[in-house]
């Protein structure tokens, strides 16, 4: 089972990098697997930390994949590294073990400190269709439009019968970063 979080992770200089991302877990540990190349693995590697961020806030989902940051960070208590601030909870990790592949290889973190911020109140079905897109819109250069498209089509019936401002806007940020997307690249 893979679970959307939001991970911030940091380089050598402290310069954070926010993403959503899938993450497995086994036992108490945390299996983050980013593609070769990426900010986030490097970032991971090189420093041995990372923060995950869970959130209802799908904004923050949509904005880190649109360049349209709604958020601020604040430090974090046990690792060297930052946590997004409004978040409902955030765990800071430590790189216990890196599992090598060729694609994407698995960083093994160690949960050192997890702190709650809110309660959570449970997702509506627009969160789940922004989260769902949002996915959608990280892989435009991997699935064919048509796939976009119909998945778009389909996923617009929660948004229409469920958002809040906060769904429509991270919505919004999707859809224009797809249109963009497919108008540069002539599709």
């Amino acid at each position: 089972m893979i679970f959307e979080t939001i991970i911030v992770s940091t380089d050598v200089d402290g310069l954070p990098h926010v993403t959503p991302f899938g993450v497995k877990y086994e036992e108490d540990l945390v299996i983050i697997s980013p593609f070769k190349p990426s900010k986030t693995l490097s970032n991971i590697l090189a420093t041995q930390s990372a923060t995950m961020n869970l959130t209802d806030d799908v904004r923050m989902f949509a904005g880190a994949l649109t360049k349209r940051q709604s958020w601020s960070l604040l430090p974090a208590s046990k690792i060297k590294g930052q946590r997004l601030d409004g978040s409902l909870t955030h765990t800071e990790l430590l790189l216990v073990e890196v599992r090598e592949d060729a694609e994407r290889p698995q960083l093994v973190m160690q949960q050192v400190e997890t702190q709650h911020h809110a309660g959570f109140k449970g997702f509506n079905r627009a969160q789940a269709a922004v989260i769902e897109l949002a996915v959608l819109t990280s892989r435009l250069h991997m699935l064919p439009p048509e796939k976009i498209q119909s998945e778009l089509s389909y996923l617009q019936i929660a948004i229409d019968k469920t958002a809040g401002e906060r769904e429509l806007e991270a919505w919004g940020w999707l859809t224009d970063k797809i249109n963009q997307y497919y108008k540069e690249n002539a599709v």
